[in-house]
């Protein structure tokens, strides 16, 4: 049995099957709602359920709590419609042009500029151009059924194959692989672009930029898109880490802060060590945040990272410093196994 649900402000509508989820259903109709991980996780596919009635599904209470389903909350990538349904979500424009594609690609380098981090570089089949927007991700489709998902750390305008940063997840099937066995020309497989993590164009809101560990991989490819386009924005990174070593690329934001008039960089270390020889910012990297903006109704944020961190930002940021939940934007790190990067 197939039921109607509407999408409000957009009045967009498509009808989803009684064993399907919203979100499933939304995108095969080409109606493009926020997302991140699929998986009832990351909370990222958060809507407001106006009319009609649900099954919620299995998710994690972190991403939707129980305060949040009493005020009419869904997860649209869990929630699947008992009979016609209206939600409050902002529909997304300009995705539904961008094809998501299965492919074959080649391991054309491995670095590891970190004891626990890896930089792969992917060669794409020849003719072929994966097609997305700064932010997003692809999933690794692993021989054994399971997938991996890692966050585009290059930017679209590049050419010449896609980078990825992968964290060492000890006991992790891909990760382990990855910092083991894996050689230069391996063949691998994925799906994408995938997510709906990417900078808002319909803002000229100045953007606070929130990373821990590897999560300063999508915030690459955003920033390296945005100085390509000239983007007159203002925009602060604040990048947490445990140690000064975890800050694997640091000389790359130090490098645009240098070069673009409109970037800041905090780099900000939770557990440094004498070796760290450290004289920056310390502590947790969104309570950095908060000291310098005490005030954020008038800013963008966009938090990639670590869930704990994500989530902490996000009701921090919103119960204390005064940003409109709608201008937190985040890639929470979810997967258990092999954390997104």
């Amino acid at each position: 049995m197939n039921h109607n649900v509407e999408i409000l402000p957009s009045q967009k509508q498509f009808e989803c099957e009684a064993d399907d989820t919203i979100l499933s259903a939304a995108l095969r109709a080409n109606v493009i709602l926020p997302y991140g991980c699929k998986d009832g996780a990351c909370g990222s596919c958060k809507a407001e359920l106006l009319e009609g009635q649900v099954d919620y599904g299995t998710y994690q209470s972190r991403a939707l709590s129980e305060e949040e389903r009493v005020r009419g909350k869904v997860l649209t990538c869990c929630a699947k419609p008992l009979g016609p349904v209206k939600l409050k979500v902002r529909e997304l424009s300009g995705l539904g042009d961008i094809p998501v594609k299965k492919m074959p690609c080649r391991l054309q380098s491995i670095e590891k500029p970190a004891a626990d981090v890896a930089v792969l570089k992917l060669q794409l089949p020849a003719n072929e151009v994966l097609q997305f927007n700064a932010g997003q991700y692809i999933e690794f489709m692993l021989r054994d059924g399971s997938r991996r998902s890692y966050s585009l750390a290059n930017a679209p305008y590049q050419e010449g194959g896609i980078e990825l940063h992968v964290r060492h997840m000890p006991g992790g099937v891909f990760t382990d692989h990855v910092f083991s066995t894996m050689k230069e020309r391996e063949i691998l497989r994925f799906e994408g672009p995938l997510g709906t993590f990417f900078l808002r164009d319909d803002s000229n809101k100045p953007v606070v930029l929130l990373a821990s560990g590897t999560g300063f991989a999508p915030i690459k490819s955003l920033l390296e898109q945005a100085f390509f386009k000239n983007n007159t924005r203002e925009f602060v990174l604040y990048w947490g880490a445990r140690t000064k070593a975890d800050l694997y690329m640091q000389e790359l934001p130090e490098l645009w802060a240098l070069e673009h008039g409109n970037f800041r960089f905090f780099p900000v270390l939770s557990d440094a060590t004498p070796q760290c020889n450290w004289q920056g910012r310390a502590g947790f990297v969104h309570r950095a945040v908060m000291e310098d903006f005490p005030d954020l109704s008038q800013y963008q944020v966009y938090a990639c990272g670590a869930p704990i961190v994500v989530d902490s930002a996000r009701q921090d940021f919103t119960a204390v410093c005064g940003l409109p939940e709608e201008e937190f934007f985040a890639d929470s790190f979810t997967s258990l196994a092999d954390a997104p990067g």
